[in-house]
């Protein structure tokens, strides 16, 4: 069988960015990767991950290009087939290539087809909208429901430099 896949860029502008891929629901998230990386004419040379996904896009398990960690434990790309970890009960990966500018894309599963006689896999079906040179910036905000300020429970303000009882020529 063929997954279809939408491979949309997250961006913060009005513009849509998306790539439709075609890839066998045998081959590995490194083929998968390496289309992804392909679509979006990237050079493929830095560390990726997957992260297996619900239906509100939280970041679940990590699937990586390279293990490294310590205990060699980590589950990588070029051993996990793609269809053990997407399918139509769940359908959503998030996918992160090169770590320093943290491009970031939600991939989703848009349908299961019979494979083409003749058709070559992968295949870059649709392509929507020009990557920017940048990665686009992302907000990281704190959980408006958590009780921090600017004081810590010995009464010390933060923002009062001048209190703070900090020696600035201590070395």
């Amino acid at each position: 069988m063929i997954y279809r896949f939408r491979v949309i860029l997250d961006n913060d502008t009005e513009d849509d960015i998306f790539r439709d891929l075609e890839i066998r629901e045998t081959d590995t998230l490194e083929d998968l990767h390496n289309i992804i990386t392909q679509s979006f004419g990237f050079d493929g040379t830095e560390m990726a991950s997957f992260y297996i996904s619900d239906e509100q896009w939280n970041q679940g398990e990590e699937i990586s290009l390279f293990d490294l960690s310590d205990d060699n434990s980590a589950r990588l790309m070029n051993e996990t087939e793609i269809s053990s970890v997407v399918h139509e009960v769940q359908p959503k990966l998030i996918y992160v290539y090169d770590f320093l500018n943290m491009w970031t894309f939600y991939v989703e599963l848009a349908e299961i087809v019979e494979e083409a006689k003749g058709a070559d896999y992968p295949n870059l079906m649709f392509v929507q909208g020009q990557v920017p040179d940048e990665a686009p910036d992302k907000q990281f905000e704190a959980d408006p429901n958590d009780d921090f300020d600017d004081e810590f429970e010995d009464g010390m303000d933060l923002d009062d430099y001048d209190n703070l009882d900090f020696d600035e020529n201590w070395n």
